[in-house]
């Protein structure tokens, strides 16, 4: 029953993560006055991606058709680390937490490898500024999660989650503001969302993430797609279980209150980016270094 517990949760961020672009894309058009597309077509992407072949260029290497399967190999790694609904992991140690972070790194360093690989002079410039970007909100994650693991005494996400409740309210509610928005900021900027990226944009200039991926087609592009939406899974999941630790009411209950916590993230999101444009790109390591200042206060007050 253990096992079987543990595979539902590495499920259940993997089935549903395209769920959660599918929200944020119909708030998106319930605020524009639109229709929209359907809820699952996220899903119906993905599958025609799959079934189509893929193009390389002549002039690239191995690298470019590694980079999505080591991208997408490291987010699933990542899967079995973070507790999802009170559900056990797959993965769990002392310091679980820093691979958790160095996961995604990896993940973004073959990423920037295959879109200098592809010789492409636009995906090098989503390269450079993918790094940049980076370089400022990888230190505000790894700084939110010391924070956490200072507050809780622990170091593995399987024990940080069961240590946060509703009770810390009284005695850090400030800090887990601080950390809550900090942890948003992250979550935006790591998902090539609005304020940071927007990942409908067609315009070269202003590309960062989906620079990168211009020469991918096929099964590899969905494979990149596909591992962005399970990366928004497990930061949207860090957030949410944080901010929202729904506890004792069940399992099955925790589980579906855990979810709605997740579509309700997606809405968030929808409404954030319906109601604000991007930021000039002169802006964005501003909000990314602003991110970090809150997370040091949080980490001051705790």
């Amino acid at each position: 029953m253990t096992i079987l517990l543990k595979l539902l949760n590495t499920a259940a961020g993997l089935a549903f993560a395209p769920l959660l672009i599918g929200v944020i894309n119909r708030t998106k058009a319930w605020c524009a006055g639109r229709t929209g597309p359907p809820l699952l077509q996220p899903y119906h992407d993905l599958r025609k991606l799959f079934r189509k072949g893929a193009v390389y260029s002549e002039s690239s290497s191995w690298i470019l058709r590694a980079g999505p399967v080591v991208g997408l190999s490291a987010v699933v790694t990542a899967a079995t680390i973070i507790p999802f609904g009170g559900l056990p992991v797959l993965l769990s140690f002392n310091g679980d937490l820093i691979l958790f972070a160095y996961l995604f790194g990896l993940a973004r360093f073959f990423t920037i490898l295959m879109a200098l690989d592809s010789g492409s002079s636009f995906e090098g410039m989503g390269a450079s500024r993918e790094a940049a970007f980076s370089a400022l909100a990888e230190p505000v994650l790894l700084l939110t999660l010391a924070v956490i693991a200072k507050y809780t005494g622990q170091i593995s996400f399987s024990k940080i989650f069961p240590a946060i409740d509703f009770g810390y309210w009284p005695k850090a509610g400030p800090a887990f503001v601080l950390i809550g928005l900090a942890l948003l900021i992250v979550f935006l900027a790591e998902n090539a969302r609005i304020p940071v990226d927007d990942p409908n944009t067609h315009l070269e200039l202003t590309m960062i993430h989906e620079a990168m991926v211009l020469d991918h087609s096929g099964p590899d592009l969905g494979m990149i797609h596909y591992a962005a939406a399970v990366k928004m899974w497990l930061l949207g999941a860090l957030l949410t279980q944080i901010i929202v630790p729904v506890r004792g009411g069940g399992r099955l209950a925790d589980v579906a209150a855990a979810l709605l916590a997740m579509m309700l993230l997606a809405a968030v999101v929808g409404l954030i980016e319906s109601s604000m444009a991007r930021l000039r790109l002169q802006r964005v390591p501003q909000l990314l270094v602003g991110a970090a200042a809150l997370s040091i206060l949080a980490a001051i007050l705790v």
